[in-house]
């Protein structure tokens, strides 16, 4: 899918900030968030400060997605777990799945290798997304945010978003 029907998606599902760690494999998306008047995006310099510039902007009416690569969730947890579930914000992760299968630069195989096993235990509903069901993914995941007020990640491997 074209990264600007990828945002467009996203908007439909009414996200209107995005903020987190910039990664490569988001350049294309980001591109066209930084572009886009309706929606405010905000860089970050760690995820755990995104996941907090979410949260108060969720709580001034917006609805955010942060996103990261899988290495800044490790530096996420506690913020996870002691704010954003604690009070059960209802938050879109979009997760880029780097070290997926032991492709990438070592620093990730393991991260990579574990991500699933992170977000189960903290028990954060994950939706992987793949060339072909990006659109009802997308869908599904929000709709589980909302109905349980919950943060809901969604996994994005290299390639999928152009």
């Amino acid at each position: 899918m074209k990264a600007e029907r990828f945002c467009e998606l996203l908007k439909e599902q009414g996200c209107n900030l995005v903020v987190g760690v910039p990664c490569s494999i988001l350049a294309d998306v980001l591109h066209h968030f930084i572009m886009d008047s309706e929606v405010m995006y905000v860089p970050a310099t760690r995820e755990d400060e995104a996941i907090g510039i979410a949260v108060g902007a969720y709580f001034g009416g917006r609805k955010p997605m942060v996103f990261m690569q899988n290495s800044g969730l490790g530096l996420s947890i506690n913020a996870l777990t002691s704010l954003v579930q604690l009070y059960k914000i209802p938050m879109l992760f979009l997760i880029t799945w780097r070290g997926y299968k032991g492709l990438d630069p070592p620093e990730h195989h393991l991260m990579g290798r574990y991500l699933n096993r992170f977000l189960k235990l903290m028990e954060i509903p994950t939706f992987t997304l793949t060339k072909k069901n990006v659109r009802k993914t997308v869908s599904r995941a929000t709709n589980v945010m909302e109905k349980r007020k919950h943060p809901v990640a969604l996994l994005l491997r290299e390639g999928i978003i152009q």
